[in-house]
C-alpha cells in the first residue's frame, strides 16, 4: 500500500470515530461505512487502491489476523458455565439449526451451479457462508427492548458457529480437491483430520498454559497495565503459530484457545480479553471490511450471475429462516421470535476470510463462482442486515411487550447475559 492510500484510511478512522457516537443508534454502522469508504477508493472510482487484488499477500495477512483475534475474543466471550441456564436455544441453533443450514445452502447451490460446482465444491460453498457476525446488526444484540434469552442465543450462535464451522469446511475442501484430482481419499481425510486434532490440542494447550501464566504474573504484579492487552495477543497469535508449526489449523487453534482462556481465567483477565475485543479487534475487523469493500466488491459484481444472486438471496432468506424454523420446533418461542432469529444471521468477517482461502485453491475449478458468491452475499448482508437492525429490534421489541401483557411467553425465561464483541455506551 502506497502513502496515499493509507493516509486516506487514516482520515477516516479519526473522522468516523469522531460521529460514531452519534451514528451508534442509527441505521448506520461501522462496516457499512468502512465497506462504503472502501469502494470510493477502490480502483474504479477513486483509483487509490489502485493494483490490489483479493490475492494481495498483505490483504491475507491483515484478514488472517484479523479472523484469528475474532476467532479468539468470540470464543472467550462464552462463558460455559452460564450456559447452562440458557443453553437451550443456542443449542438449538448450533446443533440443528447449522447443519441444516449448511445442507439447505448445499442443495441450493447444487440447483443453481449443478454445471460448474461439485458436491463438496458447493457443501464448501454452503459452509461458507454458514457462520454469522452479530457485529453486523449490533442493535439486536444490545437493544434491552429484545428479550435477553434471544439476544443471547444469537450472540452465542455468532460467537461459536465460525469456529464450529471450519473443521467442517476443511473436510468439504480436502474431498472437493480430492474428486477435482482423482488422488487417493485417504490422504486428504487423514490430512484433515490432523489438521483438526492438532489445532484443537495445541488450542487448548496455549489457552490453558497460557491464560494461567498470566493469571500468575498479574496476581504477584510482574505485569504492567500496559502489557496486559499485549499479553492476550500473544496468546491468540502463539496459538495461531503453534497450530502452524505442528502441522494443525491455526484458526482451529485460535479459536479452542479463547474458549478455554475465557473460562478458565479471573474476571481481570477476562475484562482485559473484552477490551481487546473492543479496540485493536475492532479496528482490524473494519480494516478488513475496508480492504473487501476496496479490492472485492466490484470485480465479483462485475463478474455476477443471476445465479449468484438468487443464490445470495436465498442463503440470506430461505436457507437460513428454515435452518432456524426447524431448529426451533418444540421450543415454544412465538412465530415472530423464529423469524426474528432468522432474519438476522448476517454474514461477515469469516466467510471473506474462509472465502479468501478460496482463492488460493488452485485445484478447486469452482472456486471463482465460490469465491464471487461469498462477496455477492456478504455485500447484501452488511447492507440489508445494518439496515434493518435498530428498526428490526425496536419492532420485534414491541411485538414482544403487546405479547406479555396477555400471558407469561418462553421468550421471556431469564438468561446470564455474557459480554457482546462491542457493546453501546449509553
Amino acid at each position: 500500500m502506497n502513502a496515499e492510500i493509507l493516509a486516506a484510511i487514516a482520515v477516516f478512522v479519526l473522522i468516523f470515530g469522531a460521529f460514531s457516537r452519534r451514528l451508534e443508534k442509527s441505521v448506520i454502522t461501522p462496516p457499512m461505512a468502512y465497506v462504503t469508504f472502501g469502494l470510493l477508493i477502490s480502483p474504479t472510482v477513486l483509483g487509490l487502491a489502485q493494483g490490489l487484488t483479493a490475492s494481495n499477500e498483505n490483504i491475507k495477512i491483515l484478514a488472517e489476523a484479523t479472523l484469528a483475534i475474532v476467532l479468539f475474543t468470540d470464543a472467550s466471550r462464552v462463558q460455559l458455565n452460564q450456559l447452562r441456564q440458557g443453553y437451550r436455544l443456542p443449542l438449538r441453533l448450533l446443533g440443528i439449526g447449522l447443519p441444516i443450514t449448511i445442507m439447505g445452502g448445499t442443495g441450493l447451490a447444487l440447483m443453481l451451479f449443478s454445471s460448474v460446482l461439485n458436491p463438496w465444491e458447493a457443501a464448501a460453498l454452503a459452509t461458507i457462508l454458514a457462520p454469522t457476525d452479530a457485529a453486523l446488526g449490533q442493535a439486536v444484540v444490545n437493544s434491552h427492548r429484545v428479550p435477553s434469552c434471544i439476544r443471547q442465543a444469537i450472540n452465542v450462535e455468532s460467537g461459536l458457529n465460525d469456529g464450529i464451522c471450519l473443521p467442517v469446511l476443511l473436510l468439504f475442501l480436502a474431498l472437493a480437491e480430492e474428486s477435482e484430482k482423482a488422488t487417493n481419499a485417504t490422504y486428504w481425510l487423514t490430512f484433515s483430520g490432523r489438521q483438526i486434532v492438532f489445532g484443537v490440542v495445541m488450542g487448548v494447550v496455549i489457552g490453558y498454559f497460557g491464560t494461567k501464566l498470566i493469571e500468575k504474573s498479574l496476581q504477584r504484579k510482574w505485569m504492567n497495565e500496559s502489557f496486559e492487552d499485549l499479553s492476550v495477543l500473544g496468546l491468540s497469535f502463539l496459538a495461531y503459530t503453534g497450530a502452524e508449526m505442528i502441522g494443525g489449523n491455526a484458526f482451529i487453534a485460535t479459536f479452542c484457545a479463547g474458549l478455554v482462556s475465557g473460562n478458565v481465567t479471573s474476571e481481570a483477565i477476562q475484562q482485559k480479553l473484552y477490551e481487546f475485543g473492543e479496540a485493536e479487534g475492532q479496528l482490524l475487523t473494519l480494516l478488513t471490511f475496508l480492504l473487501y469493500g476496496a479490492v472485492m466488491i466490484i470485480p465479483s459484481l462485475a463478474q455476477a450471475t443471476w445465479q449468484m444472486w438468487l443464490y445470495a438471496l436465498g442463503s440470506l432468506t430461505v436457507v437460513r429462516i428454515l435452518g432456524v424454523a426447524i431448529s426451533m420446533m418444540g421450543a415454544k418461542l412465538q412465530p415472530v421470535s423464529i423469524f426474528f432469529m432468522g432474519w438476522f444471521g448476517p454474514r461477515g468477517i469469516a466467510s471473506i476470510v474462509y472465502g479468501l482461502a478460496i482463492v488460493e485453491e488452485d485445484n478447486l475449478l469452482g472456486s471463482n463462482i465460490i469465491f464471487n458468491t461469498m462477496a455477492i452475499t456478504v455485500f447484501l448482508s452488511i447492507f440489508v442486515h445494518g439496515l434493518t437492525a435498530y428498526p428490526g429490534a425496536n419492532w420485534y421489541g414491541q411485538k414482544m411487550l403487546a405479547q406479555t401483557d396477555n400471558s407469561p411467553i418462553s421468550e421471556m425465561d431469564p438468561v446470564a447475559e455474557m459480554h457482546v464483541r462491542l457493546p453501546w455506551r449509553s
